[in-house]
């Protein structure tokens, strides 16, 4: 089976991305600075990752308050778990593939 490239999903072709929904399919929600932490990453270039993610419907957010503090989670949405599941699985079929050369 021959893969092509478009079947990628380009909303994972950058590292943080990735990183964000593996994050977010194996946890129910996430939380902004968790997500930072974990991510090592700065709050600008996680924020415009995030966003891209929303976009595309692939995440939901949550804003609520701690006390005064606002507190904001993402969530993977079906749409997200499907298009990642399908990104990987399309990656698994590339690696596979190139074994068999």
């Amino acid at each position: 089976m021959k893969i092509s490239f478009e079947q990628f999903d380009k909303a994972f072709e950058n590292r943080l991305r990735l990183q964000i929904m593996s994050v977010l399919v194996v946890n129910d929600r996430y939380d902004f600075n968790s997500l930072k932490e974990l991510l090592a990453t700065t709050d600008g270039n996680l924020a415009s990752h995030l966003k891209a993610l929303e976009k595309e419907e692939y995440i939901i957010v949550h804003k609520s308050f701690l006390g005064r503090k606002p507190n904001t989670n993402y969530e993977a949405t079906e749409k997200g778990k499907k298009a990642f599941k399908q990104h990987l699985d399309t990656l698994e079929n590339l690696i596979k593939q190139q074994k068999q050369v």
